[in-house]
């Protein structure tokens, strides 16, 4: 049985290091964040019957690294907006009738590697991306389409080799798939991601990983920030990546908070 290792955890909070190859929940057998972290709960408080875990955002099975969920739900209907939020707002702080329940949208910081080297160290991407059905993915378009959202991140390289780009990545919207389908269609898939190109192998899911989130708390309303480290299947970059300290002294450098943030 897998087991979950827990970042944080209060009243209202379960934030966990998903690993990779683990569904985050609705998989047709065997465990998920969701079945373990209701065990985990159940066995940790001794509460009798049905245990309430909230999801309020995912990861890609195949994909490792922080994870959110909700224990109460209070702070699932108040996260889920937070990461709705995500998708429908620009600078940063989530629309509401109350002014004084306006939330923070969640901020999301990824580290992964992709093939080959990219044609700038740095830059901003935006597209149109929309699901292809009959081929279980998802795909860019050239254009605005009805069925098409708009797909927003900015990256940063971080270390190179003549084959492969160690990258940190922002998600400015939270699209299925997103990191994944934009960098593959430009030439430069996440290693291990046979589903969008990849031809290289990885040694346990792909190398995608959800290193930091920021969120607000659903109760309190301060801002927390949870991070957690690469997997093991990451050792031979190990060496490329600065130490955790200098990595977050970067990524505050490479991506400056939304104008909203720092008023």
């Amino acid at each position: 049985m897998p087991k979950l290792e827990v970042l944080f955890e209060d009243n209202h909070l379960l934030v966990v290091n998903k690993p990779a190859g683990l569904a985050t929940m609705g998989a047709e057998s065997g465990d998920t964040v969701h079945s373990l972290a209701a065990r985990y709960i159940k066995h940790k408080y001794n509460k009798p019957g049905k245990v309430f875990i909230g999801i309020v955002s995912r990861l890609d099975a195949m994909t490792s690294g922080t994870l959110v969920l909700a224990r109460t739900s209070k702070a699932a209907s108040r996260l889920t907006a937070q990461f709705a939020s995500k998708s429908s707002n620009e600078n940063g702080q989530q629309k509401s009738k109350n002014k004084k329940a306006a939330a923070l949208a969640p901020r999301k910081f990824y580290l992964t590697v992709v093939e080959g080297k990219l044609d700038a160290e740095a830059d901003q991407w935006t597209d149109q991306i929309r699901k292809d059905e009959s081929a279980h993915r998802m795909r860019l378009s050239p254009t605005l389409r009805d069925d098409s959202k708009t797909a927003e991140l900015r990256y940063q390289s971080l270390a190179t080799t003549p084959t492969q780009t160690i990258v940190s990545v922002e998600l400015l919207t939270g699209r299925k798939h997103q990191i994944r389908t934009q960098f593959a269609d430009r030439g430069h898939p996440v290693l291990g991601d046979r589903k969008y190109g990849s031809q290289i192998n990885f040694k346990n899911g792909i190398a995608l990983h959800s290193w930091m989130l920021q969120i607000e708390h659903p109760t309190k309303r301060v801002p927390m920030w949870f991070e957690a480290p690469v997997p093991s299947s990451w050792e031979k970059f190990q060496h490329d990546l600065p130490d955790q300290t200098h990595l977050r002294q970067q990524i505050k450098l490479f991506f400056p908070p939304p104008a909203a943030e720092t008023q």
